[in-house]
């Protein structure tokens, strides 16, 4: 398998015993430079890590995934970067085309194709259905923002590569309740910081159900069964608490 050596993958982690490993043999099928910032895990996640030889460095949560992955790039030494999460694994053709990009130097700003799967099943359709995610790009000239939902900004032009990340999410639904609680209160802190306000019709009644109407129906939701409508409900109440939480905020 071609391999790459002017690359760095780049791993965030907070207690990652179950997946560093698995997720650091996977980066390492690709290039020997493997970086894990950590944000203060007390299991095994660094030992693991750094028996591994991946390289470790530490940096605080702080609610703001940009700064963490533009933190990283302070370490990152290469030409290139490619971030995945310690539940996240490339598979073979992606592999091969990301070395081959970078061997050849092909400067872009690359998205990769995610497949997920959670509460041990693989999703085709609704909230959980495949996205694509730009997660490969030259370590010069490209930053990261917003502290939920981050995504780099950059002038390069941007690609597909063929492959897919497989994204191992959620194990169980509790997991996956709690993440979303956490992730709506970043969101509505991040709005709130920008000045942004809510409105009780538009924010409170129609993008929730736009939400639903979005899963359920354009992203065919409805083809997962019981469970997919279930996902379409809670992302529609997820979008619901981010911004009665912002409208909170607002008034206090």
């Amino acid at each position: 398998m071609e391999r790459a050596d002017n690359i760095t993958v780049v791993i965030l982690t907070k207690n990652e015993e179950k997946d560093i490993f698995d997720a650091i043999k996977n980066a390492q099928k690709l290039t020997d430079k493997v970086l894990i910032v950590d944000s203060g895990s007390t299991d095994k996640t660094v030992a693991l890590a750094e028996a591994n030889n991946a390289k470790v460095v530490y940096r605080a949560w702080d609610n703001d995934f940009a700064a963490q992955r533009n933190f990283a790039l302070q370490h990152v030494e290469t030409e290139w970067v490619l971030y995945l999460d310690a539940d996240e694994r490339m598979n073979d053709e992606l592999i091969f085309n990301i070395a081959k990009a970078v061997n050849t130097n092909q400067k872009a700003m690359y998205r990769l194709v995610r497949r997920n799967s959670a509460f041990g099943r693989d999703f085709k359709y609704g909230v959980l259905g495949p996205d694509s995610v730009v997660r490969l790009f030259p370590a010069e000239g490209v930053k990261w923002e917003s502290k939920v939902h981050e995504r780099p900004v950059g002038d390069f032009a941007e690609k597909t590569l063929g492959g897919y990340i497989k994204h191992y999410t959620y194990a169980s639904f509790e997991g996956y309740l709690d993440k979303m609680n956490k992730y709506s209160s970043i969101g509505a802190a991040d709005r709130n910081l920008r000045g942004k306000k809510c409105s009780v019709l538009k924010d409170l009644v129609f993008r929730p159900l736009f939400a639903f109407f979005k899963m359920y129906v354009l992203k065919a939701g409805f083809l997962e069964g019981w469970l997919g409508f279930v996902l379409c409900l809670n992302y529609a109440n997820y979008t619901l608490n981010k911004y009665v939480k912002l409208k909170m905020m607002g008034e206090n």
